[in-house]
């Protein structure tokens, strides 16, 4: 399996990812390959099974480069937390967290006892028990932590949030956030920057968020977050199709279809 290392570039460098909304392996593969340092599989807001998350996993390591797979879980739940990183995925991203005991129950479900609670399996991630004595002693090092802050309470906790023992990093959910503030996608209004603001001065730990469109990369450099998943499959696919056809329309056989005739004899 590939080397998790990505809760390492987490705290010390500053990765670019993708999150994927579409759960098939195919996509997955396609990204891992771009150069992406990380790929996000979604479960919180998608059709994926467990089965597909884990065929995903497999796709973003058989591709070429360094990219791993991480995995937004439904729910801060443990019992789906331990199934997604069974499936050998690199770390697990926890929605709507809000407070420090939410986060260190998160923890504890990345952690085999005594650390945590997660429970042994001889599955995938540890090559089915081949290397389960290895991946027990390692997995607490090698695997990623991320917590969402998606409300105006988790804003409020972040410092505690991310002093949290075991957590790598913080991740702001903007549509969520927004929502919750009552500016739904105003990312320049008032309450929304100063909530992010907020995120940026308490935590102590990296702070990443998601860019859905080439200007908001820049948008979020600019107002400081460490690291980003700077694309999104749907809407990647969307806007690249939008201007393939815009472009096409504007062509001389584009004019012609649209005015209704081939322009042929």
């Amino acid at each position: 399996m590939r080397d998790e290392g990505i809760s390492r570039r987490l705290r010390e460098g500053a990765p670019a990812g993708v999150w994927l909304s579409m759960p098939s392996p195919t996509v997955a593969e396609v990204v891992a390959g771009t150069g992406t340092d990380f790929v996000v599989v979604d479960t919180e807001h998608t059709a994926a099974s467990v089965e597909t998350v884990e065929n995903a996993v497999r796709a973003v390591e058989a591709a070429p480069g360094d990219a791993v797979a991480l995995v937004r879980a439904a729910w801060n739940d443990p019992v789906r937390i331990k199934r997604l990183l069974d499936t050998g995925a690199a770390g697990v991203i926890a929605p709507q967290v809000e407070t420090a005991a939410e986060t260190e129950s998160f923890v504890d479900a990345t952690r085999y006892p005594p650390a945590g609670d997660r429970g042994l399996a001889a599955g995938r991630a540890s090559d089915y028990g081949a290397s389960l004595d290895d991946y027990y002693d390692t997995a607490a090092d090698r695997l990623a932590t991320v917590v969402q802050v998606e409300s105006p309470r988790a804003v409020d906790n972040v410092a505690e949030i991310s002093a949290v023992d075991g957590l790598d990093a913080v991740f702001v959910g903007p549509a969520d956030l927004s929502a919750s503030l009552g500016v739904f996608g105003e990312y320049d209004a008032e309450s929304f920057r100063s909530a992010v603001d907020t995120v940026l001065a308490d935590s102590t730990v990296p702070v990443g968020t998601l860019a859905t469109a080439p200007d908001q990369v820049d948008d979020w450099a600019a107002r400081g977050f460490d690291f980003q998943a700077v694309a999104a499959d749907t809407t990647a696919l969307q806007r690249g199709v939008s201007a393939s056809l815009a472009r096409y329309a504007d062509t001389e056989t584009g004019t012609e279809n649209t005015e209704g005739g081939s322009g042929r004899s």
